[in-house]
């Protein structure tokens, strides 16, 4: 009896030195893309428990059209929306009241892919090809830049539309070569398709290095103490998929099964060493370069000032 009486008196001291649970700060994540290995930090944040460390309760959301994510988020819809740097640099010209505040993918994916039994050795060879493209956006300022680097320029090529069919308009010669296909997604599939491919980066090629794809959310959440755990937990996420690449396949797939095939594991693995190490970090340089390439190429007017539309949440 005394034991009990013991043993209750513990279990009434420790929750009155525990108190009551803290719930978790709710978030929504707009995706910017159905899943696939570029949410790789998200997916393993949320399975092994990263978000819940960090006291967030995320809700991931993959978007319909994937141009909406950064405006609904302009609009308070959501709380973060996935995008890519140069298209936020547009986004911002158009008014939408958005900041950057952390990385995903720090590397450019976007590459020139052509066939490696097809007709184009070289860029030079590129001179009255037809040319693949996906959406609408900054295609012409990559070819241009890309074309202009071996003294060739836009009106030297044709640009063709395929929709997001890159990889069969280039198996099948409808075009000679795509200017949206990821270094990571199509250069894999022709090669599993047995057609396998040769990526020229547009980095080399006269683009400036850009991120890929970050994280923005609306100004008025830019002090947001959200932001800065999400980012934590993102981080940590990151450094287990650095450090335990072999687990955090196992745990990606079992959660979504509809990417366990030999195409999402190749490209998990390529996408590995593209994330974000400190996805807080802000590269201002980078940022400023960029903007100075759109604006050499007229997509900007002027070079907005870096923390307009970028911060580095502490």
């Amino acid at each position: 009896m005394k034991l009990i009486l013991r043993l209750a008196a513990l279990g009434l001291a420790a929750a009155l030195t525990i108190g009551p649970v803290q719930a978790a700060d709710k978030l929504t994540v707009l995706l910017d893309w159905f899943y696939n290995p570029d949410h790789a930090p998200l997916v393993i944040a949320k399975e092994a428990g990263f978000f819940e460390k960090h006291g967030l309760d995320v809700e991931m959301i993959a978007p319909a059209d994937a141009s909406a994510p950064p405006r609904l988020v302009a609009a308070g819809q959501a709380d973060i929306a996935i995008t890519y740097q140069p298209d936020l640099m547009l986004q911002v010209k158009e008014g939408l009241p958005l900041t950057r505040i952390g990385t995903l993918i720090e590397t450019p994916l976007n590459a020139l892919i052509v066939l490696k039994d097809g007709p184009i050795r070289s860029l030079a060879d590129l001179k009255g090809r037809k040319v693949g493209y996906s959406v609408a956006s900054l295609q012409n300022a990559y070819i241009g830049a890309i074309l202009n680097s071996v003294g060739l320029s836009e009106t030297d090529v044709e640009m063709v539309n395929v929709n997001f069919n890159l990889s069969t308009s280039l198996m099948s010669g409808q075009v000679d070569a795509v200017i949206d296909g990821y270094r990571n997604v199509e250069l894999i599939q022709l090669g599993i398709e047995g057609k396998p491919g040769v990526a020229f980066f547009p980095e080399e090629h006269g683009v400036p290095a850009y991120d890929e794809l970050i994280y923005v959310t609306r100004n008025e959440l830019r002090g947001d103490p959200r932001m800065a755990r999400f980012l934590a937990a993102v981080e940590d996420a990151t450094i287990f998929l650095t450090n335990h690449p072999d687990e955090a396949l196992a745990m990606f797939v079992k959660s979504h099964k509809e990417l366990d095939d030999r195409l999402n594991r190749e490209s998990f693995a390529a996408t590995l060493p593209r994330f974000a190490k400190r996805p807080a970090a802000l590269d201002i340089g980078r940022y400023d370069r960029f903007a100075a390439f759109m604006k050499a190429r007229g997509l900007l007017d002027t070079i907005p000032p870096i923390d307009s539309y970028a911060i580095a949440p502490r």
